[in-house]
């Protein structure tokens, strides 16, 4: 069997000595803040980790001592808590009604944007940045300023009718549909705003191309641009999700009936009823992060492609 020259098995380590070198430099460098942020990011994580170990403990021990002793008997947790919030205070039926509130609201933020983001960047009529500049433009209004009005508006044109899954409404206030299309209105600007600069930076010479071929504007639409688009789109989502999910204020305004109240609004009335009883509320609270936790890791690897769109172009 050959023996290796050690020359060349020098050579060979040399580049292997040489990045262990620049590591050590490295952590001699920046490791003391990186470790520093790292400190502070496990030191910030302790009162949530608190809640949630407080959340699986019995009542009674809780009154009786801190929740680190969970060290001393890692056994003694107890889904007592979720189980009272989900059955006894409507949590689980406030769940059901989030969904309904949410999934509708976000699914016609995608669609209505998406169609007229593909209007302002590649299509031509008139007045188009007059148009694009009026709606970027409502993103500086505040919210809580259309509250009345849209509130007016929403009594005038109240459609009764048993329709149990729409809320007992067709339209109006205490209706599923009247507060679909408030949240879709509240978030048409920002959602255009962002899929019309995503659209804009795609080449143009796809939009060409396809042209020549004799491909229609919804060919196109469906084809190509929608494809390519799915960073944005998945970015767009998380971001309307979340913002649905977690509204409190419009579902406070727009939804009088308790029965159709979402996890927000039982939450709060879950703080006047049971302000000393945490266990309760961070039960409730976990119980309302935790979809919102699950799809934005299951899409997060869109969340920064979302947040850079349309910032490069070609």
């Amino acid at each position: 069997m050959a023996k290796r020259n050690p020359s060349t098995a020098a050579v060979a380590a040399a580049p292997r000595a040489l990045r262990l070198t620049e590591g050590l430099k490295w952590i001699a460098a920046r490791g003391p803040l990186h470790l520093s942020i790292l400190a502070l990011m496990v030191l910030w994580s302790v009162p949530t980790l608190a809640l949630l170990v407080s959340s699986f403990r019995d009542p009674s021990a809780i009154a009786s001592s801190g929740w680190w002793n969970v060290i001393k008997e890692p056994f003694d947790f107890t889904v007592q808590n979720y189980r009272s919030v989900l059955e006894k205070q409507g949590m689980a039926r406030a769940f059901f009604n989030s969904l309904i509130i949410t999934v509708p609201s976000t699914t016609l933020v995608i669609l209505v944007a998406a169609w007229a983001a593909y209007a302002f960047a590649w299509m031509r009529f008139p007045a188009r940045n007059l148009v694009f500049l009026l709606m970027v433009a409502l993103l500086v209004v505040p919210l809580q300023m259309t509250l009345i009005p849209v509130l007016r508006l929403y009594s005038n044109l109240t459609v009764n009718a048993e329709v149990p899954i729409l809320g007992g409404r067709i339209f109006g206030t205490s209706s599923f549909v009247g507060i679909w299309v408030a949240h879709t209105a509240y978030g048409l600007p920002f959602a255009v705003y962002l899929l019309r600069n995503f659209f804009g930076s795609l080449p143009r010479d796809l939009f060409e191309s396809a042209y020549l071929d004799g491909a229609s504007d919804l060919r196109v639409f469906f084809r190509i641009v929608l494809p390519l688009s799915m960073p944005a789109i998945a970015a767009l989502a998380i971001f309307q999700f979340l913002w649905v999910w977690n509204d409190l204020l419009v579902a406070l305004i727009l939804l009088g009936d308790p029965s159709l109240a979402p996890m927000t609004l039982k939450i709060n009335n879950l703080v006047s009823s049971f302000g000393t009883n945490y266990q309760v509320l961070t039960s409730a609270a976990f119980i309302s992060m935790a979809l919102p936790l699950v799809i934005f890791f299951a899409l997060q690897r869109y969340f920064v492609q979302g947040l850079l769109a349309g910032a490069v172009k070609g």
